[in-house]
């Protein structure tokens, strides 16, 4: 190899130059990144001020951090369902005032004081919801407006009764422990923030209710057209908002006990600095509690580093005004943007070199040598089915096949001329095999592994395996589930194509030619699922191997056939079978005479494997040019092979000038016939065997039959 392809080769084989793509298209990193900011902030006032991180200085931070905090989860609620709400200052200081007038003046015990504030936080809320949910004026012009109308009243109601308020002085335990007290050494606001804190977590992502929010704040045309009710759903939310404003006010009037003309000035600010910093998008439809946990850390680590450093209260509100009004560009920019970022570094091609292929001309010899045996194979439900990835029959003879549709199709034998539904999944059927009570098991693109009995009612078995601790994103869910085979034990191993990519993306996955698939055992028995191995090259046909110990697949852009050992002395153990394929292996499947079938769905050409040697040619290809126009392999020529536990080629099918079954990605041998499949074909080829056992039913030689 010359040097300068074995530098490109090492740039492109460990550089992992896809990693910026992977975290910046994945939401977890929208908290990864603030929670970055915070560490550094800390530090950084940790470095330049005595004791700043002290346990006391600690506990204050908790106390006002708790206080905010409530009123960020409510402005959190707010922006995430599409609004703004910048009446929470003068809110908090009419529930302050509200809960030391009850108490002080008015005499109220505390549970009552406690009820009646949240009520009073609600009611206030509740006039921007009606005003804004329901009669759908602007929330920016509206929540001014209250805001102002709130101060004004504050303001009013202290000149009254605030000399009657300073001048009490219950001494009350419980109201003093709200304010001032600690559990295990922990204040009360902090533990009750993380008690709510955890409700809302689960709110926002487990129940329907917070799904509603995040689906308003997304597009609120489209929710009002799934039959969610916006308008109730919005004023709700600013309900929501008064009222945890009004506990963060409670504990604030416990500790402090004050109704000073100051109380809630510039709180809007704080607030919606915390909120954008934490990373919840002011455009609304993305948020999280920990986003907003994370930014009013933030914020008060900046205002407490300030005001320890002698900084004028203008320079505060300075320094946050700014703050905010960068992260707001920051935060815009980055939404309108963030597609096109992405776009641009995602996909990220890496060297992939494979041999010369083996010659498969006519007249030149070899086991690939073409031939025409295909030519006059039978066709099956022609134009009655689309997309018949895989094809496999029952002990009764009956063929089954997935549909684009999203169905199973069902031929009844024995002339194969009535079609019928068998079941309706709704995703992409691809590998199919049938298990020891007649279950039938289906890879099903984008939905994961799913369970057909025998009546046709559909089950899920699994859509999701164990995360890989050095994947930076959670590759846990199921993107492309293609192939499988049932071991003697009911352990079903099945093939995922792709990590990184959905299944109408998979030409982006050959056109970075990086070790993305994976292969995944699932345990009928415990009903658990793990990943066996990573790093394969689009991982394709599965094939449990005769000797009930190991299986066989194929990667089809590494052209190879290998072997994994699941069990026996060589447990964990990989091994080539075969390399460097003149074409693109897909599923793989036992024959009669102990011997494997292949299919190749696509023959390999010289360009193709020219333009995997040159990652950046490929990386302009994928920005400049349409994806019906990359370079693909050619799918015009449909090749079976048989193929022994040696790796050595038995017999080649070929339907040389692509007539009758031009591209293949599946075959079953059954009763002396193999039948064929193809994802881009419109019927199932069915090819007579000359030598083959005419008894030959898999299911029956595995299992034994069953009446």
């Amino acid at each position: 190899m010359p040097m300068r392809d074995t530098i490109t080769s090492l740039r492109y084989r460990y550089w992992p130059d896809h990693l910026l793509g992977e975290i910046l298209s994945k939401r977890w990193t929208e908290t990864a990144i603030p929670v970055i900011l915070l560490l550094i902030v800390g530090f950084a006032f940790s470095r330049s001020i005595d004791n700043f991180l002290s346990p006391a200085s600690l506990a204050d931070t908790a106390r006002q951090a708790g206080e905010i905090g409530f009123i960020a989860l409510g402005l959190a609620l707010v922006v995430i369902v599409g609004g703004i709400d910048l009446s929470v200052g003068s809110i908090f200081a009419l529930t302050d005032f509200c809960a030391l007038y009850l108490l002080d003046v008015a005499g109220w015990p505390v549970p009552a004081v406690v009820v009646a504030t949240l009520l009073c936080g609600a009611l206030l809320g509740a006039v921007n919801g009606i005003l804004v949910g329901y009669l759908r004026l602007r929330a920016f012009i509206t929540t001014l407006i209250t805001l102002i109308i709130y101060r004004s009243a504050y303001d009013l109601l202290i000149q009254r009764y605030s000399n009657a308020i300073a001048s009490a002085f219950p001494d009350i335990p419980s109201w003093d422990f709200i304010g001032a007290g600690s559990v295990l050494g922990i204040p009360t606001v902090a533990l009750a923030y993380i008690v709510v804190a955890i409700f809302g977590h689960i709110f926002m992502t487990r129940l329907r209710p917070g799904w509603h929010i995040t689906a308003i704040g997304g597009s609120r045309r489209s929710a009002y057209n799934s039959g969610i009710p916006v308008r109730r759903t919005i004023a709700l939310c600013y309900v929501a908002s008064g009222a945890l404003t009004s506990v963060g006010a409670l504990f604030f009037a416990s500790r402090l006990g004050t109704v000073g003309g100051d109380i809630g000035v510039g709180l809007e600010v704080i607030v919606l600095t915390a909120t954008v910093l934490g990373g919840i998008t002011l455009g609304g439809g993305k948020g999280s509690v920990a986003k907003s946990a994370v930014g009013v850390l933030i914020v008060l680590l900046i205002t407490n580093g300030l005001t320890t450093m002698n900084a004028r209260g203008g320079v505060n509100r300075m320094a946050l005004a700014g703050i905010l009004l960068v992260a707001a560009m920051v935060d815009i920019r980055w939404q309108k943007n963030r597609t096109r970022i992405i776009s641009k570094v995602y996909v990220a091609p890496t060297y992939h070199e494979l041999p010369p292929p083996p010659p498969t001309e006519i007249g030149q010899g070899g086991p690939f040598e073409q031939n025409d045996k295909l030519r006059d194979v039978e066709a099956i439900g022609l134009g009655r089915i689309e997309a018949p990835e895989d094809v496999i029959l029952d002990r009764h003879d009956n063929l089954y096949a997935g549909s684009r549709h999203g169905d199973i199709m069902r031929f009844l034998a024995p002339d194969y001329q009535k079609m019928e539904v068998f079941a309706h999944i709704g995703g992409q059927p691809l590998g199919m095999a049938f298990d020891r009570e007649d279950n039938l098991y289906v890879c099903i693109g984008g939905m994961g592994l799913y369970r057909i009995k025998p009546d046709g009612t559909v089950e899920k078995a699994t859509d999701e395996t164990n995360r890989s601790m050095r994947s930076v994103n959670d590759d846990s869910r199921l993107r492309l589930a293609d192939d499988l085979d049932i071991t003697d034990d009911g352990l079903i191993f099945f093939s995922e194509a792709t990590v990184r990519y959905e299944m109408d993306e998979w030409p982006i996955d050959g056109l970075e030619a990086r070790g993305n698939g994976r292969i995944i055992s699932y345990d009928t028995k415990t009903g658990t699922t793990r990943t066996e191995l990573r790093g394969l090259k689009f991982p394709n046909g599965i094939c449990v191997a005769s000797d009930g110990q190991s299986i066989l697949f194929a990667e089809t852009f590494g052209c190879s056939i290998k072997r994994y050992w699941f069990a026996g002395p060589k447990k964990g153990a990989v091994e080539v079978v075969m390399d460097n394929l003149p074409g693109y292996p897909d599923n793989i499947n036992l024959a009669s005479d102990g011997n494997y079938w292949l299919a190749l769905v696509g023959m390999r050409s010289p360009s193709l494997d020219l333009a995997w040697k040159m990652p950046g040619f490929r990386r302009r290809m994928a920005k400049r040019v349409p994806v019906d126009e990359w370079l693909f392999p050619n799918i015009n020529t449909g090749c079976v092979v048989k193929f022994n536990e040696q790796g050595k080629i038995v017999e080649s099918f070929w339907d040389l000038h692509g007539e009758n079954h031009p591209m293949i990605t599946s075959m079953r041998e059954h009763r002396g016939y193999l039948y064929l499949g193809g994802i881009l074909n419109n019927r199932i080829g069915r090819y007579k065997l000359d030598k083959a056992d005419p008894n030959f039913v898999q299911y029956d030689k595995r299992w034994g039959k069953q009446s």
